[in-house]
């Protein structure tokens, strides 16, 4: 039996999460071991989970669920604690977007966050924050699933070309992220344009940052550094880096040739060595 410490549950939510999960498998007269094999998993994961030392998954939360009758209590408090892992600073602007109908974001180096693979977030993340790679990977997987809403944001992406060349965990990681990129080919809402080396100047040579669009709120602007974003509705901002953006995009490739570069720099810079 894994020992149990004593939870605050209001001193996070990964807190409250455990807290509730060993509340609602006691009511249910359950020990951990015998939740494990309802679930599929061991009574030491459970256990690493009610004492806050293992962050819970989707699949998870959605089979203690299930198991415990909960009506979706913990697949609902997981995406809180996803988010809660997210650097304190970054968490205000993932609200933002999570709840934007439109994207728009000018990408200097990386790809955008909504677009990376696992593998190329764990590489990017784990030169700084080694210990907690899993927990923050997690959370910026979690981000992507406002692309699969049944009425998701329309996303438009410019990509600097550096991006492509930037290698982010090696060849086989970036032929798979490219890859990817083109997967979102067919898809209605995202569009993706590559800014090439070749226009020279440009108006985003200060760097990469969001445009975020609502119903019925404010647009904003955002960019981030090492330790704090930056985010605003002030509308003389909001109108400078519109028409930025717009000239951005005009001078970027089209959708259709963005792609067709993205395909030949997987395989010309990344294809020998999958």
């Amino acid at each position: 039996m894994v020992n149990i410490q004593s939870l605050d549950p209001a001193a996070s939510p990964l807190d409250f999460y455990g807290w509730e999960l060993r509340r609602q498998r006691e009511a249910a007269g359950l020990t951990q071991d015998r939740l494990g094999e309802i679930i599929f998993c061991t009574g030491s994961l459970i256990g690493q989970i009610e004492t806050t030392k293992k962050l819970p998954t989707r699949d998870f939360s959605e089979r203690a669920d299930a198991a415990l009758g909960t009506g979706g209590v913990f697949s609902r408090l997981v995406g809180l604690v996803l988010r809660s892992q997210l650097p304190t600073w970054f968490q205000a602007y993932a609200e933002m977007e999570a709840r934007a109908t439109y994207i728009s974001t000018y990408q200097a180096q990386l790809v955008y966050g909504l677009l990376q693979t696992e593998e190329y977030a764990r590489a990017l993340i784990s030169v700084d924050h080694p210990v907690k790679a899993d927990e923050m990977v997690a959370a910026r997987m979690d981000r992507q699933r406002i692309l699969q809403r049944e009425q998701p944001p329309a996303l438009w992406v410019l990509l600097s070309e550096a991006a492509l060349f930037q290698e982010v965990g090696g060849h086989g990681v970036m032929r798979r992220q490219l890859s990817r990129l083109l997967d979102f080919r067919d898809a209605p809402w995202v569009q993706i344009q590559v800014l090439p080396f070749s226009i020279g100047q440009h108006t985003g040579m200060m760097g990469t940052f969001n445009l975020l669009r609502f119903e019925d709120d404010p647009d904003l602007f955002y960019v981030d550094s090492y330790d704090q974003g930056h985010m605003t509705a002030n509308p003389q901002v909001i109108r400078e880096r519109s028409v930025g953006y717009a000239r951005l995009q005009a001078a970027a490739l089209s959708p259709e040739s963005s792609a067709a570069l993205i395909a030949r720099v997987m395989e010309e810079r990344y294809g020998a060595q999958s």
